[in-house]
C-alpha cells in the first residue's frame, strides 16, 4: 500500500519537473506510524513544484492524499525539499 502511494508520488512529481531524474521520494513514519513522504527535487524545479501562491504543491498533496486514502492509508504528510 505505502509503496504504491510512494511510486505514485514519485511519478506525479517527475511528470512536472525538468530534472525528473533527480526526483527522489523517501518514506518515514511518525510516532503514530503515519507515513511521511519526503520528496526531494532539484533547486531549479522548486518554483515549478510549489507553483504560484503554493497552488501546485497544494494540488500535489491533495492527489497523493487521495490515492493514499483509497489504498487504506488514512493520514499522510508530504514534505518537499530541494538539494
Amino acid at each position: 500500500m505505502i509503496e504504491e502511494v510512494k511510486q505514485f508520488a514519485e511519478e506525479l512529481v517527475k511528470s512536472i519537473t525538468v530534472e525528473s531524474d533527480l526526483v527522489k521520494v523517501e518514506t518515514f513514519f511518525d510516532e503514530e506510524e503515519n507515513p511521511i513522504f519526503e520528496i526531494m527535487i532539484s533547486e531549479k524545479d522548486m518554483g515549478k513544484v510549489i507553483g504560484k501562491n503554493g497552488k501546485m504543491i497544494k494540488a500535489i498533496r491533495t492527489l497523493i492524499q487521495t490515492v493514499a486514502y483509497n489504498k487504506g492509508v488514512k493520514r499522510v504528510k508530504i514534505n518537499v525539499d530541494s538539494f
